[in-house]
């Protein structure tokens, strides 16, 4: 992916250097789930249990709030940071046009936080382990670049367009929260039963998906930037992360009424589904059989 002519959002707090303790969590997303299966996969764990594990904490912490380390705000001047910055950048002049279009309402832009190792998050410590996410609580969302070399290294979905998809992916859950979505799936999931509950999520997690493919395909007009290779990239993280796929890597048949993010064939044509559209409606997973 192409990305020299994006431009830098300056909506980045930096903490890297910085940090912070205590116990908790922040939500799990896409990032979360690439870095816990890497994490069950080197020491022989069922990638499953991590993620489940983690669901429950950050499900059983909607409302704490931290105290958050300083940060330097702007630009970073490092190409990993700036990388990140231009991804971001694209974010917003995207929504800012899409999101009144489609729904009426202001695109409200979202901080991205760059920390190292741990620090701490409107929903609680943020920690690397943990991998990029999306905290509706302060609305920032927190990411540690060590991720993409894991990602690339041990999980095979390496490259810039993949990278680009998560971070696209996390300010899908802003865009949702933004919506009034969020919150209700969130009210629905705790009054229901585990099925339920775990069917929401994954509606959730697959509009996410279809919001960073949307994204792309409103990038792609504007900049041309995108090619088969990086096609290509973006469907094997899609593939690598759907629950069906960790459950193998586990040992362990598929049971779909476990699934919390997706099966891999869900989050390929979720993604594609965004990036054929473009649009929001068009990634209404909740409509949808």
């Amino acid at each position: 992916m192409r990305d020299d002519d994006l431009r830098e959002s300056t909506n980045i707090e930096d903490r890297r250097g910085g940090g912070g303790g205590g116990v908790g969590a922040g939500g799990l997303g896409i990032g979360a789930v690439v870095v816990l299966s890497l994490l069950g996969w080197a020491f022989g764990i069922d990638p499953s249990v991590l993620i489940n594990g983690a669901e429950q904490v950050t499900g059983n912490n909607p409302g704490r709030t931290a105290q958050p380390a300083p940060g330097r705000p702007g630009a970073p001047g490092d190409e990993g940071g700036r990388f990140v910055a231009r991804v971001l950048g694209e974010l917003e002049d995207v929504w800012t046009v899409q999101l009144p279009q489609e729904t009426g309402r202001r695109y409200e832009k979202p901080t991205l936080v760059l920390f190292s190792g741990v620090t701490q998050s409107g929903c609680g410590t943020a920690q690397s382990a943990m991998g990029p996410f999306y905290c509706p609580n302060d609305r920032k969302v927190y990411l540690d670049t060590a991720f993409f070399s894991d990602m690339q290294r041990k999980l095979g979905g390496g490259g810039d367009f993949a990278y680009a998809y998560v971070i696209a992916h996390e300010v899908g859950h802003h865009i949702q929260n933004l919506i009034g979505l969020l919150p209700k799936v969130q009210a629905a999931e705790r009054g229901a039963n585990p099925t339920t509950a775990n069917g929401l999520s994954v509606r959730t997690e697959l509009m996410a998906d279809c919001l960073a493919g949307a994204w792309a395909n409103h990038m792609n007009q504007r900049h041309h930037n995108i090619d088969e290779n990086d096609l290509k990239q973006a469907q094997a993280t899609a593939t690598a992360i759907g629950d069906d796929r960790l459950s193998r890597a586990a040992g362990r048949s598929a049971v779909p009424d476990s699934f919390t993010h997706g099966s891999s064939e869900q989050r390929v044509r979720w993604l594609e589904t965004g990036m054929r559209t473009g649009t929001i409606a068009g990634c209404n997973t909740f409509a949808s059989r």
